[in-house]
C-alpha cells in the first residue's frame, strides 16, 4: 500500500525538484517542528554560484512548485540583488544563497537545536 503523501510533503518535494533541476548546491532541509516559538515548520537551504544561477534557482522553485503543488509563494524577499532570496509558502521558507552570503551567515548553525538532513540528488 503507497503511503499518501499530505501537501507539505509534496510541497517539500516540488521545492528540492526545482532546486535540483537548475544544480542547486548543499541542500538541506531544517525540521524546526519540534522547537518553540517557530516561524515555520521547515527551511529548506541551498546555495548557487552565481547572481545568475540564484536567480535561475529561485525560478525554477517557483515554477516546479507551481505545477507539481498548485502553490505560489505567500511571499518573497531578495530577488532586487539575489544575494540571499526568501520564498515564504507559509509552513515551508525556502533560501536560496549566493554561495559566500551562505557561509558569511551560516543560516544553518542558529537551529541547532532541529533536525537538520542533507538532500542529495537522486540523478546526479
Amino acid at each position: 500500500m503507497k503511503k499518501r503523501q499530505d501537501g507539505t510533503e509534496l510541497l517539500l518535494g516540488a521545492i528540492v525538484n526545482g532546486i535540483f533541476e537548475k544544480k542547486g548546491k548543499d541542500v538541506l532541509k531544517i525540521d524546526l517542528r519540534n522547537l518553540e516559538n517557530r516561524i515555520t515548520d521547515f527551511f529548506i537551504i541551498c546555495h548557487g554560484s552565481s547572481v545568475s544561477q540564484v536567480d535561475s534557482l529561485c525560478d525554477s522553485v517557483e515554477d516546479t512548485v507551481r505545477k507539481e503543488s498548485k502553490e505560489s509563494p505567500l511571499h518573497v524577499e531578495g530577488l532586487e540583488n539575489c544575494f540571499w532570496v526568501l520564498l515564504d509558502y507559509g509552513n515551508v521558507i525556502v533560501h536560496i544563497f549566493l554561495e559566500e552570503y551562505r557561509h558569511f551567515y551560516s543560516l544553518e548553525s542558529l537551529w541547532a537545536d532541529a533536525s537538520v538532513e542533507a538532500i542529495k540528488d537522486n540523478l546526479s
